[in-house]
């Protein structure tokens, strides 16, 4: 077993058992810490301090992403929220964005208040993006959602519509704004965030996988357009997580239809996922370790909703 050591200007702790004391006694205030962190585990791997802040390295011993810019849209809470902290620990600078201004924004990344949805709101965000990173190499795509109806001839033209500019169309305009960089440094990683009900397509969403699905095809065709410029783009797609986001739209469906029961038992895994379960996903496709990897669709779904 792995033997760890962290020393703290005012204590020092000697065993796994007190480790796990301590880290728990100060768990939410880690980030804050301005004291000097050593963590050892044979090889005397440092934690590494940037940005003002120290942070852990992730489980390779090495800040994978160190030098990295990366924006992220909807990462103020919930699976984007989770993106943006595992991209941070592993070295990243990251910008993330939402309609409006909050204050969940995760510690160490830069907020910019931007509306995916429209064409103006891309373009200020791309523009954003150039001021505050001076370009982008990591872009993930999580911004997305839409409300359920009693069934397809229900949905209003206005919500189809907001589907396809929030779950399609946004990744489309921000692609096409951020991609020539990308093609001018022949380096880049895109991560579309998808949904595992797509194959399914419940009646009371179909105006949301519909969307999801022509985002799924497009991802397809830009990862052949733009491998021979050296930049990856794959696609995540999530099952059903616990997000207060994905909560609200089970109740809402449930309320619809009370036999939709939405609960973990028909997950064959046994629970619903939780937004890291997607997020080291993300991390791995943005990583080198993905390095020939492209094109790509990564189902991250306990099992709920096979693919052939």
């Amino acid at each position: 077993m792995l033997r760890f050591r962290l020393c703290l200007s005012f204590f020092s702790v000697r065993t796994v058992k007190q480790l796990d004391e301590v880290l728990t006694a100060i768990s939410p205030k880690i980030r804050a810490l301005r004291t000097s962190i050593l963590l050892s585990s044979g090889d005397n791997d440092a934690i590494e301090r940037t940005g003002g802040m120290t942070t852990l390295e992730n489980e390779t011993g090495t800040r994978e992403l160190k030098g990295k810019r990366a924006l992220v849209t909807g990462g103020t809470r919930g699976i984007g929220a989770a993106v943006v902290r595992r991209l941070l620990d592993a070295g990243a600078e990251v910008l993330t964005t939402a309609r409006s201004a909050t204050s969940t924004v995760p510690e160490g990344a830069t907020f910019v208040e931007a509306d995916v949805r429209t064409r103006a709101g891309a373009q200020a965000l791309a523009a954003a993006a150039q001021e505050v990173l001076g370009g982008v190499d990591v872009l993930v795509h999580n911004a997305g959602g839409a409300q359920p109806y009693k069934g397809t001839s229900a949905i209003p033209d206005e919500e189809w519509q907001g589907a396809l500019d929030l779950n399609y169309l946004a990744a489309v305009r921000l692609d096409s704004l951020l991609v020539p960089g990308m093609r001018e440094r022949r380096s880049g990683m895109i991560v579309h965030v998808s949904s595992a009900a797509v194959p399914a397509t419940p009646p009371p969403f179909l105006h949301y996988t519909a969307a999801k699905a022509a985002l799924e095809n497009y991802s397809r065709g830009l990862a052949s357009e733009l491998a021979p410029f050296g930049i990856r783009v794959n696609t995540v797609t999530p099952g059903r997580v616990a997000t207060p986001g994905g909560e609200a739209t089970r109740e809402q469906w449930a309320r619809l239809d009370p036999a939709q029961g939405q609960n973990s038992a028909t997950v064959p895994l046994g629970r619903e996922g939780q937004p890291d379960d997607i997020a080291h996903a993300v991390l791995f496709l943005v990583s080198d370790r993905a390095g020939w990897l492209t094109g790509s669709n990564i189902v991250v779904d306990g099992g709920e909703f096979p693919r052939g």
